[in-house]
């Protein structure tokens, strides 16, 4: 059964709430002061099914919405996610204020298919009906109402008059509308929050994407105070009947568990945990109505996105102002978080006085702070390429690269299509994937090169050392931990690169010594391996030596770094077998005792307090051993 979701839209008192009970018996009136004044206040829930040509049931679902100025701002609230319009027009009134204010709004909100209906056809004579026709016929010209495509339907909700055309024409309309991704992640704007007895807390909304089912678990977006509100859902209702599932495109009522009405409000959105991120700004291209006065950089408006509303400043991309008519990149900067998504469409009211001035849609909600190159990244974005619009958020992020959830809570993409992008061969060859890491290629290759580059400079620099540590080299690259190990595996396979444990050097790439510096390596080697704890001054042993200072200097740089001697203060150095021994020591001697002190370290190693205390330190870094007060723990 295909799902339609119809808005209404007029002024006020041109009988938008009498057709929507003319049609389908319901009135959408439900508060006491709507019945009291006879005016729309809030929006206000109908549905009709209709059979169709093919034999299939039709399944509309109404919003009504308020005509009064002075709840435009409700109004905006039922319209974010209707697929079909009703632009309902008085005959005896024809084309008022809210009338143009409300056609504009489904203009930019890209709603693409609609009904003109005349009202009240009742109330007047057939040469007055046929002058008011062609007046709407006029107005809606060169839009998507335009008059070719789309016929105006005059009725009344008092005979009854024209229902059979309008019911006709519906179908006719909704045949034509795509019908909404049932597998995308789901999102539920809420337009309503109340308590059912029987049941507990209620929420309201038009299923905007997805499917959401019963015991489905659902996060609240953005959650106020709360870093996380999750809900379960225990009920599910499609125009008010049970259903075991709501699909993307349905008037969707949950019950739901977890949550009282106090946590949530209109505006707030339903979707899958931990899939998307709320957010305080956005990327977008927005366009300024011909009616509407010059936007200036930095100008504050009021915003609406489905039900959501809140005040924001626009910050212009590259202009200083927008003129009447005009299309700009900018970003919008909310006072509150929200949670919005690539192509979602949003309203902007000029912040005092309020009236509608522009809309746009949505680039970017998660933008990079000062990212170099935005404007031709937005084009990209605006383009709709999704292939290029993966490759492009995916090169911003540099060799870090992003994961497939970063990219999914970009995008609002499901992951199997973001993944069917990079079958077989990523990118063509564009794309470089490390477990759920995507990085582009390009990015990648410049990272290679760089640490290629680095690890020459290194042996240009020293050229008596074997080579640059993996952690050091990482460092330099400002390379991620994960990006890192890739390039440089990558650059050993293609034959770049080697590595020695943790060293990494050019191909065939060793420390050339003469006869003299070999020796003197020997000796220096020897004079720590022998001497055990009770360790010579380093100056001593170099002192001893035939070389000059710098190159005796570099051959112990050498032995430190290939970790033959280990330096655990300015000017003690021990060799690395002695300090392995003492591990073991210490280990066998908690046994014994799993406390230690400086007393019984020196009689244990047989070291002066001028090695013990150096040398005690040492374990306590290397978490060996744990000062409590005056003695250590051994771990």
């Amino acid at each position: 059964m295909k799902s339609v979701i119809v808005g209404t839209a007029g002024h006020i008192d041109h009988g938008k709430t009498a057709l929507v009970k003319a049609l389908t018996g319901i009135d959408a009136d439900r508060l006491e002061e709507e019945k009291r004044r006879g005016i729309t206040i809030d929006i206000g829930f109908a549905h009709l099914e209709l059979p169709t040509p093919s034999g299939e049931t039709l399944r509309l679902g109404f919003i009504d919405v308020p005509g009064h100025e002075r709840f435009v701002r409700n109004m905006l609230a039922g319209v974010g996610g209707i697929d079909l319009v009703l632009l309902v027009i008085a005959a005896d009134e024809s084309i008022k204020p809210q009338t143009r204010e409300h056609f504009d709004i489904c203009r930019l909100l890209s709603v693409r298919r609609g009904i003109a209906v005349l009202t009240k056809s009742d109330l007047v004579d057939r040469e007055t009906l046929d002058v008011v026709r062609l007046e709407v016929e006029e107005f809606l010209r060169n839009s998507f109402l335009d008059p070719a495509q789309s016929s105006v339907i005059a009725v009344s909700s008092l005979t009854g008059t024209g229902l059979d055309d309008l019911k006709q024409a519906l179908v006719k309309a909704a045949a034509e509308i795509p019908a909404r991704d049932s597998s995308a992640l789901a999102r539920l704007p809420i337009d309503r929050v109340f308590t059912m007895k029987g049941f507990g807390v209620v929420v309201t909304g038009t299923l905007i994407s997805g499917t959401i089912r019963k015991e489905d678990e659902l996060e609240v977006f953005p959650a106020g105070q709360r870093v996380r509100v999750r809900v379960r859902v225990r009920g599910v209702q499609v125009h008010g009947q049970p259903a075991a599932q709501a699909v993307a495109g349905q008037r969707t009522a949950l019950n739901l568990a977890g949550v009282t009405t106090q946590d949530l409000a209109r505006g707030m959105v339903l979707a899958p945990p931990s899939a998307f991120h709320a957010t305080s700004r956005a990327d977008v291209s927005l366009s300024l109505l011909p009616s509407a006065k010059a936007l200036k950089d930095r100008a504050r408006v009021h915003l609406h996105a489905y039900t959501f509303e809140t005040v924001a400043t626009v910050v212009l991309h590259g202009q200083k102002q927008v003129s009447p008519g005009e299309t700009a990149l900018a970003q919008l900067r909310l006072a509150e978080p929200t949670l919005l998504l690539p192509g979602d469409r949003f309203i902007m009211r000029q912040f005092s006085p309020v009236l509608t001035i522009g809309g746009g849609v949505v680039l970017d909600a998660l933008p990079i702070p000062r990212m170099p190159e935005l404007e031709p990244f937005l084009k990209i974005l605006a383009g709709g390429d999704a292939h290029a619009i993966l490759l492009a958020r995916i090169s911003r992020r540099g060799h870090a690269g992003i994961s497939l959830a970063e990219l999914i809570a970009e995008t609002g993409w499901p992951r199997p299509v973001i993944e069917s992008h990079f079958a077989g061969d990523p990118g063509q060859g564009q794309i470089a994937r490390i477990g759920e890491l995507l990085v582009h290629m390009p990015v990648l290759e410049a990272l290679k090169s760089s640490i290629v580059s680095a690890v020459g400079s290194f042996h240009r620099k020293n050229p008596l050392v074997a080579g640059i540590s993996k952690e050091e080299l990482r460092d330099q690259g400002k390379a991620t931990t994960e990006v890192f190990p890739f390039a440089l595996d990558t650059l050993v396979r293609e034959k770049k690169l080697e590595t020695a444990g943790e060293i990494v050097h050019l191909p065939g790439r060793a420390v050339v010594m003469k006869d003299d510096e070999a020796e003197s390596k020997k000796i220096i080697e020897h004079a720590f391996a022998s001497s055990g704890l009770k360790v010579p001054a380093l100056k001593d042993v170099l002192a001893g030596l035939k070389l000059d200072r710098v190159r005796a200097q570099k051959i112990v740089t050498l032995l430190l770094r290939d970790k033959i001697l280990v330096k655990i203060s300015d000017d003690l150095v021990f060799h690395r077998d002695a300090l392995l021994d003492l591990r073991k020591r210490m280990l066998s001697e908690k046994t014994k005792s799993p406390k230690i002190d400086v007393a019984r370290f020196k009689d244990l190693t047989g070291v002066s307090r001028k090695y013990a205390i150096p040398l005690l330190e040492y374990l306590d870094r290397e978490h060996v051993t744990r000062r409590v007060g005056d003695e250590r723990v051994i771990l």
